[in-house]
C-alpha cells in the first residue's frame, strides 16, 4: 500500500487518469462477473427444472402456471406468451401464415430472451482487450515522466533509474490483472450462454410443434364434421 500511495503522489494528472481509468474497470468488471454469475447460474437450473415440468403438465395454461414458479430469469416465459400471442384484426400479423407467424413469434422471442442473456459481455470483452494497453500507456507514460525527473536532477545511476521504473511498470501489471479476470469471465459466460441457447431453441422447436400438431388436429376434426 505504501508503494500504491508513493506512486500515487510521485504521478502527475496523466497517471492517476490512467490509475482511476484501471480502477473503474475492475470494479464495473468484478460487479459485472459476480452479477452475471448469479442470473446465469439461476437461469441454468431454472431451464433444467422448468422444462421437464411444463412438459409433464396436462395443458398448456396449467403448464404455464407451473412453470411461472419456476422461471425466475424469466427466460421461458416469453416464448410461451409468444405462444399465446393474439392477433390483431385487420394487420399483415393477421392475414399472414400460421406457420409463418408462429415461426416469426417464436423467432422474437427468443432473440429478447438471448439479448437478456448476454447482457454485459459487450463491457466484459472491451474491458479485457482495452485494459492491457491502458495500463501500457500508463507505463509508458511513467517512465517518460520518470526519466524527465531523473535528467533534471543532473546524475544518473542505476539506483535513481530502477525505482521509477519499476514504479512505472506496475501499471502494466495493473492492466493484465483487470484484463485476465474479464477475458476469462467472457469465455466463461459464452459458453453458459451457448448451451442455454441450444436449450432455448430446443423449447422453442418443440412449442412450434405442438402448437402445429394441435391445429392439424383441430383442421381434421373440423373438415371431419362438415357434411359431405
Amino acid at each position: 500500500m505504501d508503494g500504491l500511495a508513493r506512486i500515487w503522489s510521485a504521478g502527475d494528472g496523466v497517471s492517476r487518469t490512467v490509475a482511476a481509468l484501471l480502477l473503474a474497470m475492475s470494479v464495473s468488471a468484478w460487479v459485472l462477473i459476480l452479477w452475471k454469475s448469479w442470473v446465469l447460474t439461476r437461469a441454468r437450473q431454472d431451464l433444467a427444472r422448468a422444462v421437464p415440468v411444463f412438459w409433464s403438465a396436462p395443458d398448456v395454461a396449467t403448464g404455464r402456471t407451473q412453470l411461472a414458479a419456476l422461471d425466475r430469469e424469466q427466460i421461458l416465459a416469453p416464448m410461451l406468451d409468444a405462444l399465446l400471442h393474439p392477433m390483431a384484426p385487420g394487420t399483415l400479423d393477421a392475414g399472414s401464415d400460421a406457420e409463418s407467424r408462429l415461426t416469426r413469434l417464436l423467432r422474437d422471442a427468443l432473440h429478447r430472451v438471448l439479448g437478456q442473456l448476454q447482457t454485459g459481455q459487450v463491457l466484459l470483452a472491451s474491458v479485457g482487450s482495452t485494459s492491457p494497453f491502458v495500463g501500457l500507456f500508463g507505463t509508458v507514460w511513467g517512465i517518460y515522466h520518470a526519466l524527465l525527473g531523473i535528467s533534471a536532477t543532473g546524475s544518473i545511476s542505476i539506483d535513481k533509474v530502477a525505482g521509477p521504473v519499476g514504479e512505472a511498470l506496475i501499471m502494466t501489471a495493473a492492466g493484465l490483472a483487470v484484463a485476465i479476470p474479464a477475458v476469462l469471465a467472457y469465455n466463461v459466460f459464452g459458453k453458459w450462454v451457448s448451451a442455454c441457447e441450444a436449450d432455448l431453441e430446443g423449447f422453442a422447436h418443440d412449442l412450434r410443434e405442438m402448437a402445429l400438431d394441435k391445429r392439424a388436429r383441430a383442421r381434421e376434426q373440423d373438415d371431419g364434421l362438415r357434411p359431405s
